[in-house]
């Protein structure tokens, strides 16, 4: 059986504006992860990803270091318990 986690994922610095919900979607998808990427009304960057803890570790690696346009200045990870609640990966608005 895989070794399914999910993580809550909080970003701040330069990241509403740059591209990084696209960012994280496509590197998301392309990992195979199902959950989503939003933008908060605090300016960071929320992702919620499902899928085996290596992938969201890699995503999470990705995260960090953002698009180009972007400044990551903090982000933080935080593993919940796993819920099979997503068919795939979406920005929310």
């Amino acid at each position: 059986m895989a070794n399914n986690c999910r993580a809550e994922i909080i970003v701040n610095g330069l990241v509403q504006g740059v591209g990084f919900r696209y960012f994280v979607y496509n590197k998301a998808a392309s990992l195979g992860l199902k959950g989503y990427t939003k933008n908060l009304f605090s300016g960071e960057v929320l992702t919620v990803a499902e899928g085996e803890k290596y992938l969201i570790d890699e995503l999470f690696t990705l995260i960090k270091i953002g698009p180009s346009h972007s400044h990551v200045k903090n982000a933080k990870i935080e593993w919940t318990e796993y819920k099979c609640e997503f068919t795939n990966f979406d920005i929310r608005h």
